[in-house]
């Protein structure tokens, strides 16, 4: 793979950037990757009191998006009640080394 640069491209393309900021940008999301990094495979209830302030329905919108864009795997098991659990895919793991570099400049900042 080349070289990564930062470069402004062509105006009528989408920014890599702008795209991985409109999947990852909103404050719920960023946290629920983030946990999910932390705890591996969680259920939804515990991913929800994870969260202090999210609603049951902005984390299962959320969950949804982040199936859709495959960063999330949903798991149904086949019982009564039923038993969901959410972990990250290959692709959502990926973004372990941008957090700790958001960490890390974090950190800098706030000292």
């Amino acid at each position: 793979m080349s070289e990564i640069r930062l470069e402004r491209g062509n105006p009528s393309d989408k920014c890599p950037i702008e795209a991985a900021i409109d999947i990852i940008g909103s404050k719920w999301t960023f946290l629920i990757i983030r946990n999910l990094l932390l705890d591996g495979t969680i259920r939804f209830g515990e991913l929800l009191h994870s969260l202090d302030g999210i609603s049951p329905k902005t984390l299962s919108l959320r969950l949804r998006e982040l199936e859709k864009f495959g960063l999330v795997k949903r798991i149904v098991y086949p019982e009564i009640p039923p038993k969901v659990e959410y972990e990250l895919t290959e692709r959502g793991k990926e973004l372990e080394a941008v957090f700790i570099e958001l960490k890390r400049w974090g950190l800098k900042i706030t000292e």
